[in-house]
């Protein structure tokens, strides 16, 4: 039916029309009967698979304006494709037209005035790449190939943010095409009210073509690694990363994870940990994660950050099908940690995971209404993937992840990390409503002043109140 639909929206446009965007532009023009369709619209979440019409890869500013003035004069659904990473699968649509960033990558470090200059898709591997040489760096994911722009427009967490706060805390300026196809810059001096809904407000209010980044001094150099434990010894490991958290420096960040050991493809549980800061200061305060008991595998040492951020990429690959669930805690109750253990345990296969994650320090500073992203007293999340490969493990995964949202939901806070939420949550105004909290009213008049129509709805969409 999708390929029907992509095929017949094509149609109707006509060729004399897809031809003139085609001449309009420097960049690609990519149809549902052109070579590398498929890997053009392929996404990171496997389960998601929607075809559309017209898929646009840019070149360049120009090329932007371009897609957004033809899908805005005929009628067509816009998606915006960074690096792909989203779960909900908002880089694609069915029947209109994605915008592929994928050759906007470049990243420009300043080492004078401390900042980069990064283009709307590159990914987060990129920017750690071009700020390791200068020492520098920023608050990024903890997947390498994560898109910068979806991961910053959301709040963006990552292994520094104690440290330097979340990844839209550390953004100076954004360069948007809105959607009557203007340009502009918003930061501090222009445009502040759309300077500040950009901070967690998600893809509602354009296209960033660029994101200028306040970067950091930064060794480049970190202590991690992770041990791994059996499975039925993770009550015990998520009690230590209760105390470990409690205390922990801002130069630390530390998970608890429920998943697999990569050595043997088995069920276990392991407290990734990054210190960021002092090498014989990390060595100490690390003590009590490395020193836990004895250990199925040992992996850990000091690194380039580059290597640590990437680690993590080959137990989450692209085009696995992926559903998950995720909650917010300002505390960690026993009864969340034994909720987090039981269930944890009865993972459908190996690949499937449930992760606690750490937030706080810098990241706390910065109050709710400073910024759209909300949740800044926040101290833990826990993300439940569903994760398979065969198809026939779809409904077991799925029903493992609602089972375990489900236990945990009464011990947590209200509303959702937006980056975090499934195609089932991002429909829901009620959700998205208290995923922002009191900022959502502002929210909602920024979106009326510079998106209307609700043009940029393949999001956790903010609806206006005009038309």
């Amino acid at each position: 039916m999708a390929v029907q639909q992509a095929e017949r929206r094509a149609l109707v446009l006509g060729q004399e029309t897809i031809d003139g965007l085609r001449t309009s532009l420097r960049g690609n023009l990519i149809l549902p009967n052109s070579d590398g369709y498929d890997a053009a619209r392929a996404i990171w979440n496997g389960m998601i698979d929607k075809r559309p019409t017209l898929i646009v890869q840019p070149s360049g500013v120009a090329d932007v304006v371009v897609a957004v003035n033809f899908a805005r004069d005929h009628d067509l659904l816009l998606a915006i494709k960074s690096g792909g990473h989203n779960v909900a699968g908002n880089a694609i649509c069915d029947g209109g037209l994605q915008l592929d960033m994928s050759s906007m990558r470049a990243v420009h470090v300043d080492p004078q005035q401390q900042t980069a200059y990064v283009e709307g898709g590159a990914q987060w591997g990129d920017v750690d790449h071009e700020t390791a040489p200068f020492k520098l760096a920023t608050t990024g994911g903890i997947i390498s190939t994560t898109g910068v722009a979806g991961l910053t427009l959301g709040g963006g967490i990552g292994w520094l943010n104690p440290k330097f706060g979340a990844s839209c805390d550390n953004v100076l300026a954004y360069d948007i095409v809105l959607a009557d196809g203007s340009y502009v810059r918003a930061s501090a001096d222009e445009h502040r009210d759309l300077f500040w809904a950009l901070k967690g407000g998600g893809g509602n209010f354009g296209v960033v073509t660029g994101f200028l980044f306040q970067l950091h001094p930064f060794n480049h150099e970190v202590l991690a690694g992770a041990r791994f434990y059996p499975v039925a010894k993770a009550r015990e490991l998520l009690n230590l990363y209760r105390e470990v958290t409690v205390s922990s420096s801002r130069d630390v960040v530390s998970y608890c994870a429920i998943w697999l050991n990569p050595a043997t493809g088995e069920h276990a549980c392991a407290l990734p940990f990054c210190h960021s800061g002092d090498p014989e200061a990390a060595e100490r305060e690390m003590a009590p994660v490395r020193t836990f008991g004895d250990t199925d595998l040992d992996i850990f040492g000091r690194m380039p950050y580059t290597a640590w951020q990437s680690a993590f990429d080959a137990l989450v690959p692209h085009g696995r099908h992926y559903y998950w669930k995720a909650l917010l805690f300002t505390e960690l109750t026993d009864a969340v940690l034994d909720t987090m253990a039981a269930h944890g345990a009865k993972k459908p296969n190996p690949n499937c995971y449930a992760v606690m994650e750490q937030f706080g320090g810098a990241y706390g500073d910065v109050g709710k209404r400073e910024t759209a992203f909300w949740h800044r007293n926040i101290r833990h999340q826990i993300v439940i993937g569903g994760a398979w490969d065969d198809p026939s493990e779809q409904d077991r995964c799925i029903a493992w992840v609602r089972a375990f949202h489900d236990a945990l939901a009464p011990h947590a806070a209200t509303g959702r990390n937006l980056n975090f939420t499934i195609v089932e949550e991002t429909e829901k105004v009620d959700r998205v409503q208290a995923s922002y909290g009191e900022n959502y009213t502002r929210l909602v008049q920024i979106k009326n002043k510079y998106d209307p129509t609700n043009f940029f709805r393949v999001n956790n969409n903010i609806k206006p109140t005009v038309s």
